[in-house]
């Protein structure tokens, strides 16, 4: 698995070695880069961290390269750092989904709590997206009357009703039924009823 990294992307070489050996300090591995457009050649799908960015930088702003990394689909947390000029284009950037931005000049300890807030919400999110992709499969495994019986026995439809709804035997839907419970990995009706309601609750965040 890639470990989470924080990738620091600044003009400024000065700025990134004092924010490379800040992070080494607190035992944090970053990797630095001079541009947004040097950090978008390197950036793909499956890296975990967060990203620490200059939002005024020569050619791509960092606002501008947080754009660009949307369309593509990252979901990296962006902490801007911001002169105090650039407050309005910051607040501009957190409306268009950043997650914070600290001014210059600007506390370590006040940049490393948002880092952590980062990584941690980062964290967070990846969890969500493998428990999906793990709720996802095991109904993707379920065959098309099972997908019924499923839906019917979680809306709290007892096996007699479900039989005559799908007009056939009560037996027939104990096999389905012990089979979506198996295929789902389920010990109990009740944990069924929460994967189910646990899968919809998470594809709504």
């Amino acid at each position: 698995m890639t470990q989470a990294t924080v990738f620091i992307v600044d003009d400024d070489h000065a700025v990134r070695d004092a924010l490379r050996l800040l992070l080494k300090s607190v035992g944090l591995p970053a990797e630095v880069f001079a541009s947004g457009d040097e950090f978008l050649a390197a950036w793909q799908p499956g890296l975990r961290g967060c990203i620490v960015a200059d939002i005024r930088m020569p050619g791509m702003s960092g606002l501008e390269m947080h754009e660009a990394l949307q369309q593509r689909g990252c979901r990296l947390p962006v902490i801007f750092i911001t002169g105090h000029g650039d407050v309005p284009m910051a607040v501009e950037a957190m409306k268009a989904g950043a997650l914070d931005f600290v001014q210059k000049p600007f506390r370590d300890q006040d940049l490393l709590d948002r880092i952590n807030e980062g990584l941690q919400q980062e964290k967070s999110l990846r969890e969500v997206e493998v428990e999906i992709e793990e709720l996802t499969a095991r109904l993707r495994a379920l065959t098309p009357r099972e997908r019924q019986v499923l839906e019917r026995v979680v809306s709290g439809q007892p096996n007699k009703v479900i039989a005559m709804d799908l007009k056939v035997s009560q037996r027939t839907v104990e096999i389905h039924r012990a089979r979506v419970m198996e295929k789902m990995q389920a010990r109990s009706l009740a944990q069924l009823v929460k994967m189910t309601s646990r899968l919809e609750t998470l594809r709504d965040t």
